[in-house]
């Protein structure tokens, strides 16, 4: 104790130890006291040395407060001063006070991961520390916080990968954000920004510990934008979690946390008091939604993220704060940044961005406002360089867009009293500010990116040059400037202009080439030997003059493929003309704008190349080397081949469409074929049961037939069939019963008729026959005794009747015969009518036995398919209960092994007897 007291207090007489005794010596005491309070008293001098004696403390006492950490873990004092030596060491901080030849021999960064290396070295040391921070104890548990801290400071991705397969490692560190000491929960948030740093698993992990919720809750509570480090902490953690990484930004989408993000925006009217944090926290939000709707992301999601943006109205809060006044410039640079990227390749965001006007008067579109900061030289090159970038994404696939920008320069739809959109590109185009023509010529040079419409449109644009000078054409103008030599960055995009716009429309190339003095300029420019600065120059010279080349169509003459190139072997030479052209995908600055849509220089001057256009020249390169090369019999053999080809295509096209044809009947012949073999089904069905039905009509009527009733067994078996097909008779019982007894009464005079009429026409035919001989009344006597009983009344005779009064009175006999034979006729007729009146409602009933019959089928279809889903419904329903048991048994088993690892654990059974306690308590009261 005295030597403890000699360190920790007051100087003592004789000779001072060195620091390495002194440390040693604690050391000693801390390995061998037996008392804890000697031991704590050591660790807590070796804490007070650590930062002076870093070396000493940390190669001698590291493995010694490494054993305190795993023996004395029930003293929270000697465990915090242990964790805060070890933390003193492993950190990067270095104190003044520690001695000038120490920092001299040794680097502090690399002392501290020297020291991180040794205490990971062994995984149980981080296996520790990662429990400690279990311990609710103030002076434990920030300890433990920040020496985690310093660790993956130092040992980053080794602690990572041991954090990684810890049993609740990440989720331990998670509960840190929960912990109401803000201090801690601070802490814990620069821990888990060191721990998500390139590590795409932990990210995921952390994510999906519910960080999203916690973290934009405590944005909220500690006031948003206008909040203080610790907001600025989250949206770093919140950067870290999402930024290349798809997986949590699309689980941050699905969570509708992007909704939650636009109450950010709403800042004051006034907009007076931006703090230097509110502009960092701010500029850390905007910088958030950009990594949701990065170009680089998936195109799937990023469009998805764009969507919910407009639906929740944030793209419409992030256009306020662009409109709005006093925002400082770095805030409203990354505003145009983050409108740009969210309303890229998005049809509704961009329509969205196109109808939003300025707060000025009278009103102007944002995009006028835009282009107009963009051609102004006095702006801020950020700013400028944003501004283009929104008119880009603007643009980009939006053909709408690119033709109302093009409008606006027709002479149609030119207004004398407001500036347009075309009119400041034009401006700009053709100001004395080289920047403003580059940023110009880029700007309309996607107005016409693949969009073919524009481009011819565009010809048509007329510029008034001077005063009683004719109008020149806009692709007129730009080769004059061209060859008037201006700046550099001037002539880059003119040239970048001119060959998007030629690239695919070959009425463009025409125009071009009918100007005399083009292609002159372009061969006199490429085969000059001029200094590297011009060499550029030159390449994109050789591009456009390959471009006219390629896209000819031999319209002109003297400029046809095979002149032009015939002018290139003489005047240039093939070889020199191909190096000259490779040079422009050679450049430096070529390279750096193809990495990313987003211009991005340091200065004015490096703004020479447009991503858009980088893309274009590796495509057109390969073509014109092609055509340049080729001979013309090479372009005559390609030709046929090209025409063959196209009969060839042309030929299996049709063929496609021949099969595509087929494929689409033989479909619907499959489909035609399963319901009519469904219908076959149902049909022979219903004619089985119907066949069974007729035999049974059948025999019923040949049993009646016997019996001598045909007809009342016919009507019977109607009623039968009706009566099957579930349907009433028409008629009434007793209506049907009277209709039988008239018909059969009209049928037993029908019979009788029938032989009366047979008598009388055979009566008739022996009058006839006996008339021409005078024997008539002898004839009628004979014929009239005969049939005196059957076929008229008695009639008084006298002996003196003449044979032509009997004749006479015969044939007015068979007159009445025949009349009353026609009245038969005409009942019988009736009779008929009447059976095939029967017949057809036979016939209708048998239609809506069928209909019926097919209702049936349908329902009983209906009937399998819900008996079906029922079945499957049960099959999952088994699934689940399956599930649950094997999740019930995990948990039985996780509650076992934290059993025989001797944390307390509470079963359900247990909860429910202290539930019962309760009760019972309270009822007792």
């Amino acid at each position: 104790m005295n030597f403890l007291r000699g360190v920790m207090g007051g100087q003592s007489a004789g000779p001072q130890p060195s620091g390495a005794e002194t440390v040693q010596k604690l050391c000693d005491r801390v390995a061998s006291s037996t008392l804890l309070d000697d031991r704590r008293d050591a660790v807590r001098a070796l804490k007070a040395l650590s930062k002076k004696y870093r070396l000493e403390v940390g190669s001698q006492a590291m493995e010694h407060l490494v054993n305190v950490l795993q023996t004395d873990r029930s003293d929270s004092e000697i465990i915090g001063y242990a964790l805060d030596t070890l933390c003193n060491l492993i950190s990067n901080d270095v104190e003044e006070e520690e001695p000038e030849e120490n920092a001299q021999k040794t680097n502090s960064d690399d002392l501290a991961g020297q020291f991180a290396e040794i205490y990971i070295k062994n995984q149980e040391n981080l296996t520790l520390l990662l429990s400690l921070l279990e311990e609710f104890d103030f002076h434990v548990r920030w300890p433990a916080v920040k020496l985690l801290t310093a660790l993956l400071k130092n040992q980053g991705p080794q602690v990572q990968q041991i954090i990684l397969v810890s049993p609740l490692g990440v989720s331990r560190m998670m509960d840190l954000l929960a912990d109401s000491r803000e201090v801690i929960r601070n802490d814990g948030l620069l821990l888990l920004q060191q721990l998500t740093k390139a590590n795409a698993a932990i990210q995921k992990i952390v994510a999906f510990e519910n960080a999203f919720e916690r973290l934009l809750d405590i944005i909220t509570e500690e006031g948003m934008s206008d909040g203080g480090i610790v907001v600025e902490d989250c949206l770093l953690l919140l950067l870290n979690l999402m930024k290349n990484n798809s997986s949590n930004q699309n689980f941050f989408k699905e969570g509708s946390y992007i909704q939650r993000m636009k109450p950010w925006f709403e800042v004051a009217e006034d907009n007076s008091g931006w703090s230097a944090q509110k502009v960092t926290n701010l500029h850390l939000m905007l910088q958030l939604v950009r990594v949701l709707v990065s170009p680089v992301n998936p195109p799937g999601a990023t469009s998805n993220c764009q969507k919910s943006a407009f639906q929740c109205g944030l793209l419409q809060q992030l256009c306020i704060i662009l409109m709005a006044t006093g925002v400082p410039a770095d805030i409203l640079t990354e505003t145009i940044n983050t409108v740009s990227e969210v309303i890229r390749g998005s049809q509704v965001n961009q329509d969205y961005f196109a109808s939003v006007n300025a707060p000025s008067n009278p009103p102007r579109p944002a995009i006028v406002v835009l282009l107009m900061s963009m051609v102004n030289e006095r702006q801020p090159f950020v700013l400028r360089c944003a501004v283009l970038y929104c008119f880009q994404c603007f643009l980009y696939k939006n053909q709408k867009g690119q033709g109302e920008i093009v409008a606006t320069l027709l002479p149609a739809t030119i207004d004398a009293n407001s500036i347009s959109a075309g009119q400041l590109l034009c401006g700009g185009l053709f100001s004395t500010d080289s920047l403003s023509n580059w940023c110009a010529a880029v700007a309309l040079a996607h107005a016409l990116q693949d969009n073919s419409i524009q481009k011819e449109q565009l010809l048509r644009v007329q510029l008034a040059t001077s005063l009683g000078n004719p109008p020149v054409s806009l692709l007129q103008q730009c080769t004059n400037i061209l060859s008037q030599g201006s700046k550099v960055q001037t002539r880059v995009g003119l040239l970048m202009l001119l060959s998007t716009w030629m690239t695919n429309c070959p009425i463009a190339v025409t125009h071009f080439l009918h100007n005399q003095t083009n292609v002159p300029f372009l061969t006199a420019q490429i085969s000059e030997n001029l200094g590297e600065e011009e060499q550029l120059m030159q390449g994109l010279c050789a591009l456009l003059l390959g471009i006219c080349i390629y896209y000819n169509e031999n319209t002109l003459e003297n400029y046809t493929k095979e002149k032009l190139k015939q002018l290139i072997e003489k005047r240039i030479g093939k070889e020199i003309f191909i190096e000259k052209l490779a040079y422009v995908s050679k450049h430096e600055l070529y390279s750096r704008a193809g990495q990313k849509p987003q211009p991005s220089y340091n200065s004015p001057e490096q703004m020479l190349f447009d991503h858009e256009f980088t893309k274009l020249v590796k495509e057109l390169e390969v073509l014109i080397t092609k055509a340049v090369q080729k001979s013309s019999e090479d372009e005559k053999k390609e030709e046929e081949v090209k025409k063959s080809l196209e009969q060839h295509d042309s030929i299996v096209n049709q063929y496609k469409e021949l099969i595509r044809e087929q494929d689409m009947q033989l479909n619907e012949l499959k489909k035609q074929v399963t319901a009519l073999t469904n219908q076959n089904e149902q049909s022979q069905t219903t004619i089985t049961q119907q066949t069974s039905q007729i035999q049974q009509l059948r025999d019923q009527y040949n049993l009646l037939k016997v019996q001598g009733k045909p007809l009342e067994s016919q009507h019977h078996i109607h009623n039968e069939a009706a009566q099957i097909n579930g349907i009433q008779p028409k008629a009434d019982a007793e209506e049907i019963g009277r209709l039988r007894e008239e018909i059969e009464k009209l049928k037993k005079q029908h019979v009788a008729l029938e032989g009366q009429l047979a008598e009388k026409e055979s009566m008739i035919e022996k009058l006839r026959t006996t008339q021409t001989t005078g024997n008539a009344a002898e004839v009628y006597t004979n014929i009239a005794g005969e049939h005196s009983t059957e076929l008229c009344k008695p009639v008084a005779t006298t002996e003196a009747a003449s044979g032509d009064n009997d004749s006479v009175a015969a044939l007015m006999k068979i007159t009445q015969l025949e009349s009353r034979l026609t009245a038969l006729d005409d009942e019988n007729q009736k009779l008929k009518d009447q059976v095939k009146l029967f017949t057809d409602e036979k016939k209708t009933l048998n239609q809506q036995l069928a209909s019926i019959n097919s209702t049936v089928a349908i329902l009983e279809t209906d009937k399998r398919k819900l008996q079906q889903e029922v079945t499957e419904s049960k099959k999952e329903q088994d699934d689940l209960l399956v599930l649950l048991a094997d999740q019930d048994q995990k948990i039985f088993a996780f509650k076992n092994k934290l059993k025989e690892l001797g944390e307390p654990v509470e079963d359900e059974d247990d909860l429910e007897s202290a539930d019962q306690e309760d009760d019972d308590d309270d009822d007792d009261d």
